[in-house]
């Protein structure tokens, strides 16, 4: 596509628009910056104004960055005004050389991203990793080349606005409900995930969880060949567990045992990257000493440490419930879990089974009312009678009352939920400041 001349607005200015930005200004356009917020971006010599509609209604092209909902008024307005509106995702797939394989999934993406670029690197096969994970996805281009493959995390905020965007192949590990305040339905949330596979060529191949309903149905219109993963039952033309071997097609290509990361959902996660990798040319060979060699993802059921006896983990990327409910599943019992954040429109009742059964406590935190996404308090009614609650406020304090009340044997475990955006930039920071709290401790 051509953009010499054109006069193009980018909405937000975090890591992806900032990207966008860059990329359209070496392809020559007039580029306008928008934000809620708007400030000055260093280093770069473009005017930052306001969102406003009637600065909408003649650009060129509109590009929104994952973080912008994509049904506010003025959007639909330049819509209807005839303006193109697309993602991060879809401006760089203009210009990204070699094959795409995205992945995407309500949870384990970040996990099975490191991990699918871990096992190509690890088996000689050349790949550079991105999209959701951290380098956003126009700032791959420069070192794109048409050997290479580029494995890209996707959420459904980046997918929902992606139309030519065509990953060669393309994963979905699991739907459950999350980001409900974005995307208002389930089935509206699901469809941004179907996106990946709806904009395939027959040529690709569609890598899917069988044991996943939602999953299961995309195949319904999949594009590409589908490949399937299962943790419970074998699957034809696909990898599967059974007792102790990972199995592709009757094949023993590793053992649980080979597996370093905790939960069964890291077992479907390695089957999906170990399928996905063996997609791509990877050696089945070289498979099972790749997958021992990985050393996880940071945030991600990180063991932090041991003291006095209690282990202390963050699993800071929980910010679903279904993220959350997998976590604890990792564990035997003797949980204080820490709970709480902004709330994301989700129902918290399918922790209090779990929590019945293997918590001690959970720790609340989070911005209380009159802040509109309080999860705190939801979270108290939704679980009151399940699990003995403490209202702790913030992480701090709720590091503090773990420490103070844990016995030798337990566990304490930030596995929060919810989304950190009450009282922290990202679940990065979340999960940085836990650690340190933790790592003061004595």
């Amino acid at each position: 596509m051509e953009f010499q001349g054109k006069h193009v607005v980018v909405i937000g200015t975090k890591r992806s628009g900032i990207a966008a930005i860059e990329l359209l200004l070496q392809e020559g356009a007039h580029v306008t910056a928008m934000d809620a917020e708007p400030q000055p971006i260093p280093g770069l010599s473009v005017p930052v104004v306001a969102q406003k509609p009637e600065l909408l209604r003649n650009p060129d092209l509109i590009v929104v960055s994952p973080a912008v909902p994509t049904d506010l008024p003025m959007l639909n307005e330049a819509r209807m005004e005839g303006v193109p509106v697309i993602g991060e995702v879809e401006l760089a797939s203009y210009y990204l050389r070699g094959p795409a394989l995205g992945i995407t999934g309500s949870n384990g993406k970040t996990t099975t991203t490191a991990l699918t670029g871990h096992l190509l690197r690890e088996c000689g096969v050349p790949c550079q990793v991105g999209g959701n994970i951290g380098t956003a996805v126009t700032s791959l281009i420069p070192t794109s080349k048409e050997e290479q493959w580029n494995v890209l995390e996707l959420s459904s905020f980046q997918l929902e606005t992606t139309y030519h965007f065509q990953a060669k192949l393309g994963a979905c590990l699991n739907v459950t409900p999350d980001h409900l305040d974005r995307h208002h339905t389930f089935e509206g949330y699901a469809a941004a995930k179907r996106r990946l596979f709806e904009t395939q060529a027959p040529d690709g191949a569609a890598v899917l969880n069988f044991d996943d309903p939602v999953c299961r149905s995309f195949a319904e219109k999949a594009k590409a060949q589908v490949h399937w993963f299962s943790a419970t039952q074998p699957v034809t033309r696909g990898m599967f567990l059974a007792g102790e071997e990972l199995l592709l097609d009757g094949r023993t290509i590793l053992r649980r045992s080979d597996i370093k990361l905790r939960g069964t959902h890291n077992v479907e996660n390695v089957l999906a990257a170990s399928l996905l990798a063996l997609l791509a040319g990877a050696d089945p060979d070289k498979i099972r000493h790749a997958v021992r060699s990985f050393p996880g993802v940071e945030h991600r059921l990180e063991f932090v440490r041991s003291l006095h006896g209690v282990e202390y983990f963050n699993d800071s990327k929980a910010t679903n419930v279904d993220a959350t409910l997998k976590a604890i599943e990792a564990f035997n019992g003797n949980l204080w879990i820490i709970l709480g954040g902004k709330d994301k429109g989700s129902d918290y009742t399918p922790l209090r089974k779990p929590l019945a059964k293997k918590g001690k406590a959970a720790l609340l935190i989070g911005a209380e009312p009159p802040y509109p996404y309080a999860a705190a308090p939801i979270i108290d009614r939704e679980l009151k009678g399940a699990v003995d609650l403490i209202s702790c406020g913030t992480l701090t304090a709720a590091v503090q009352y773990a420490r103070a009340h844990a016995k030798a044997g337990d566990t304490v475990l930030l596995a929060p939920a919810c989304a950190s955006f009450d009282q922290f930039q990202n679940y990065e920071e979340r999960g940085t400041v836990f650690k340190h709290l933790v790592a003061e401790l004595f």
